[in-house]
């Protein structure tokens, strides 16, 4: 019994003896890591796994980087940041791992379920992260961009009612006679960004060659602009709000004379026409004093006033809001991101609660929420959700009028804000209804709906049961657009005084018009758009020793309805992409993309585009490991052919028939009974329609590098060459008058582009500091080969050569100083001239000066040549600074803004800038031409006077943040993180024509500068 109990005893004790080694060696194959980025700061949220493992198997860093994961000796280990990209390393048993997230481990996402890092990639792709986005604050995401994605121009617009509008993008610049607006993607769908929110989005990837762009068919031919929202993260729950308060003020407002510099200028003005005076010297003093001696003194503010329209329309200051929350987080079988997100603007209008139970202030407000799903139905089944809903409201004062173009419009002379009984001021010269402040209190109001949903939904099937890497997924897509307008309207009467001068000082006349009418409302559907999205695919991803296989066979299919347009448009494409890498550093991609167009005429609606796209990376020759200072070194290249369904239309025609009109009904009335019934318009023989057309194509070609070089500085460079050709233009200059109609459009249009762009990024860690500087340089030049220009005259006159948007111009030469000057130069056709009218030079050398003296002047009033921009950075213990500029070149204006530049025509103002600058005989080297009262055809051609150098350099952000320290937060034991933020959004401006932004230099609501105050909280 003692025996048997001995043994007992023994036998367990062996048994334990055994755990212990198996224990050990469970340990030892646990490693301990840490990842971080190329600056050497811990990345967080990291998902590190073994190659082809389970989900269960998958562990996260924490907020120091740091992770321990159960691995084999020679396994690879994938690691997987949001923010950070991609890399796979061979694990080390041997002790701790520090795994860089170095430049080539960047995501390169191009969509179409196609997402590499940057060491594999062959295509031009330039990304920007959200750590760049949370440096703004903007609306959407649009007004996010400037200075950002190498290749992609992005130019700011001035609203012409209401408060911002959305910017111009361009991709390598201006690319075909048609149309060179690029794509736009939100999670590889195409929708429209402006109802993104910066808070939602985890990168923007612009993507510029074939490529890059190859599946997305006929809309792709312009370059890409690609939006990828947040995901849910693995074992996290995070919660973080965000408060933005915005201080905005309007950046150069134009600046008008007083009413007594008005008079006096008025009077010049007729002086040089040989006109008399329009206003007695006793009435400027009028204007300028106010007062007066006698009876009538008391109407002098009537009579004669003095109003500054700007001052008295609106304030200096108008005020936003943003709140924005968010929730990420998820585990092994179900990840999720929700935002909501709450942005109010206000805008500047002085008096706006004028009316009882109605504002008349200019309002925008936008609420959005978000939702995105992975969820892990089975171990090799996953679906993928994306929900995204908004609802906006606008406002404006009036029915939907422009107060800024009365602005630009009535003189400070012109009448009073109200006359003395109360009643709002006009006159018989301007109209009663051009009175700005009367516009934004007394005619009420106008009121925009819109709604909007997104959604999308993705399955993934792994199917590798059945062959190991093959799987299959296919997404279905729904988006709806509505937007009503509601009319709250109303009139008002308005009073004036016609006034003259006596001896007995000035004599008056009470006039007045207009009906004044309660307010009146109506609403209907103003816009509205719907979008179905179909897509399969088969994938393929496999690795065999040294090759790397991955492959696809995709077709998409899209269709879309809109207001307006009255049919439906249907597209698709059938593609098969092929991707191989050999040794980890031979790359080829191959792309053939079959895409069709209910657009297109019958028998040419499907057309083919090829794209081949090859990479060699030399850091990983052995010749070039051993070089310290070369991290990574790639040379990328790429041929493609991408076809192009734009249509032409003519105006505002909405139908795309060109192939096919032949009758329109835009001729005049049938005459019934010796009258024109205009219900009865005729029909008559349209454009002729087009035989044999074909659809626009473009090839591209790319080379490329991307480096990192000293442990820290990204280098891209890109040199590019396109030729589009077979582009639809007018055929008009082909034949002559005595055709009758209008002559057919041709696939005849031929653009040449080409250009270079470098962007640099350096980011070091010395200490406690982290700084960082880089920046962007594009050069995009383009040249019309062939759009079948009509014979011309002189060589002076021929636009094809030229670059697209050129202005053509007369080539000043000065003033005419005087008579005798007029006498000995050569004639000039355009009107008579005076001593002060602009004189021109003989271009073609006919001894005549008219219209065939015209030619090319400056470049390009669309899009810049050059456009770059540069970022300066730095954090010292969580106290940060972070600026970017941004500027262009090679960019023109033609300053022909009324009043500002063309003033008092048609009884208009006059600018101050234009008043100091004019010509006068005292004053020959002036900078404009002499005032004219009348129209001048002479100085108001297009010529160098108004050509205007229009590049500029802008401070488009700056931030001064501080982080508060990690242990801080502990202590809470409920905040996370917690950042404090002062930001200024385009608080500076170098450019040539100062007092007009350059951006907006028209009859438009001047540009904002903004201050903000903001806090983000993490929990």
């Amino acid at each position: 019994m003692i025996y048997m109990r001995k043994n007992k005893i023994l036998i367990l004790a062996l048994l334990v003896c055994l755990s212990i080694p198996v224990r050990a060696q469970n340990t030892d194959n646990n490693i301990i890591g840490i990842v971080v980025d190329k600056s050497g700061n811990p990345v967080y949220g990291a998902s590190v796994n073994v190659e082809g493992g389970a989900v269960e198997t998958r562990v996260e860093t924490d907020k120091d980087g740091k992770f321990e994961i159960a691995v084999e000796k020679g396994q690879r280990l994938s690691v997987v940041s949001v923010d950070k990209g991609s890399t796979t390393v061979v694990a080390k048993t041997d002790g701790p791992m520090t795994i860089v997230m170095g430049y080539a481990a960047q995501t390169i996402d191009v969509g179409a379920n196609r997402t590499f890092n940057r060491h594999e990639s062959t295509a031009a792709v330039s990304t920007t992260y959200n750590e760049e986005f949370n440096k703004r604050s903007s609306r959407n995401i649009s007004n996010s961009l400037y200075g950002y994605g190498l290749g992609l121009t992005t130019l700011q617009n001035a609203a012409s009612t209401g408060l911002m509008a959305d910017p111009t993008f361009y991709i390598r610049g201006l690319q075909s006679l048609s149309s060179s607006t690029p794509l736009v993607l939100v999670d590889g769908l195409e929708r429209d960004m402006s109802l993104v929110s910066p808070e939602e989005v985890e990168s923007v990837s612009i993507l510029k060659d074939a490529a890059a762009v190859a599946l997305y068919g006929y809309k792709g031919v312009n370059g890409a602009i690609l939006i990828t929202t947040k995901r849910g993260k693995y074992k996290t729950k995070e919660i973080t709000f965000t408060y933005d308060h915005i201080i905005n003020t309007q950046s150069r407002r134009p600046e008008f004379v007083d009413a007594a510099t008005y008079a006096s200028a008025v009077n010049e003005a007729r002086g040089y026409e040989g006109l008399g005076a329009r206003y007695t010297l006793e009435e400027v003093d009028a204007f300028r004093n106010g007062v007066g001696s006698g009876g009538a003194s008391r109407m002098y503010p009537y009579l004669y006033p003095n109003v500054n329209w700007i001052d008295e329309t609106f304030k200096d200051r108008g005020v936003s809001n943003k709140y924005t929350i968010e929730f990420r987080g998820g585990g092994a079988k179900f990840r999720y991101y929700t935002m909501a997100n709450l942005l109010t603007d206000k805008g500047f209008i002085k008096t706006p609660n004028a009316n009882d139970g109605y504002s008349t202030q200019n309002m925008y407000s936008r609420a959005n929420l978000r939702t995105n799903l992975d969820i892990d139905l089975t171990a090799t089944t996953k679906l993928k959700l994306n929900l995204l809903g908004t609802l906006s409201e606008s406002r404006i004062p009036g029915a939907s009028v422009n107060l800024w173009d009365m602005i630009y419009s009535i003189p400070s002379a012109a009448f009073p804000v109200r006359t003395e009984d109360g009643s709002w001021g006009g006159s018989t010269t301007w109209a009663g209804t051009s009175n700005p402040v009367a516009q934004s209190q007394g005619a009420a109001y106008s009121k925009g709906h819109s709604r909007s949903l997104f959604a999308d939904l993705t399955l993934s099937q792994d199917l590798s049961g059945l062959l190991k890497g093959l799987g299959a997924n296919f997404r279905l897509a729904y988006d709806n657009y509505s937007n009503i307008l509601e009319d709250h309207s109303k009139t008002y009467t308005y009073a004036g005084y016609a006034t003259s001068w006596t001896t007995n000082g000035p004599f008056y006349t009470a006039i007045s018009g207009g009906e004044s009418s309660e307010m009146g409302s109506g609403a209907g559907i103003d816009n509205w758009a719907r979008q179905f999205n179909f897509a399969g695919s088969v994938d393929y991803n496999r690795s065999f020793q040294k090759w790397d296989v991955y492959s696809q066979l995709k077709w998409d299919y899209e269709y879309r309805d809109s207001y307006g347009l009255n049919t439906t448009i249907y597209r698709q494409n059938v593609s098969w992409y092929n991707h191989v890498g050999f040794s980890n550093r031979y790359y080829l991609d191959l792309a053939l993309v079959g895409s069709a167009s209910s657009l297109l005429a019958p028998g040419h609606k499907w057309a083919f585009s090829p794209t081949i796209s090859a990479a060699w990376v030399l850091s990983e020759e052995k010749w070039l490991k051993d070089v310290s200072w070369v991290n990574f070194l790639k040379l990328r290249a790429s041929f493609g052919v991408i076809n192009v369904d734009y249509l032409p239309k003519d105006g505002s025609t909405t139908v795309y028939d060109y192939w096919d009109q032949i009758y329109t009904t835009t001729g005049t009335q049938y005459k019934f009974n010796s009258s024109y019934d205009s219900e009865f318009g005729s029909t008559i023989i349209g454009r002729l329609a087009t035989a044999n057309s074909t659809h626009e194509k473009a090839y591209k070609y790319n080379v490329g590098v991307d480096a990192m070089l000293f442990n820290g500085l990204d280098v891209t460079a890109e040199g590019y060459y396109q030729r589009r050709k077979d582009i639809w233009v007018s055929s008009e200059g082909k034949y002559t008058d005595v055709l009758g109609v209008d002559a057919p459009f041709e696939n005849a249009g031929i653009v040449d582009s080409y250009g270079v762009e470098l962007g640099l990024n350096y980011t070091k860690r010395i200490g406690d500091v982290v700084f960082n500087l880089g920046g962007n340089f594009a050069w995009n030049k383009n040249e019309i080969k062939e759009q079948l220009e009509e014979p011309r005259l002189y060589n002076n006159l021929v636009q094809t050569g030229n670059r697209l948007g050129q202005v053509y111009g007369m080539i000043a030469e000065g003033f005419f100083k005087d008579k005798e000057d007029i006498a000995n130069s050569l004639p000039q056709n355009f009107s008579t001239v005076v001593p002060g009218d602009i004189k021109y030079k003989d271009v073609n050398g006919d001894g005549i000066i008219d219209a065939n003296d015209k030619t090319a002047i400056g470049y390009s009033t669309t899009a810049p040549e050059i456009y770059y921009s540069f970022h300066l950075g730095a954090e010292w213990k969580g106290i940060g600074v972070d600026v970017m500029f941004q500027g262009t070149g090679n960019y023109s204006a033609v300053l022909n803004t009324k009043s500002m530049f063309w003033p008092l025509i048609n009884n208009t103002t006059l600018s101050t800038h234009y008043y100091e600058n004019r010509w006068t005989p005292e004053n020959q080297n002036a900078k404009y031409p002499r005032l004219s009262s009348q129209s001048n055809a002479n100085n108001y051609q297009a010529n160098t006077v108004w050509l205007a150098d229009r590049s500029f350099l802008k401070l488009r952000n700056a931030e001064v943040y501080y982080r508060f320290p990690e242990e801080w937060m502990k202590k809470t034991k409920i905040l996370g993180s917690a950042k404090l933020y002062v930001r200024g959004t385009d608080l500076f401006c170098s450019d040539h024509i100062d007092v007009a932004d350059p951006e907006c230099y028209g009859v438009a609501t001047p540009l904002n500068k903004s201050v903000v105050v903001g806090v983000t909280i993490g929990f």
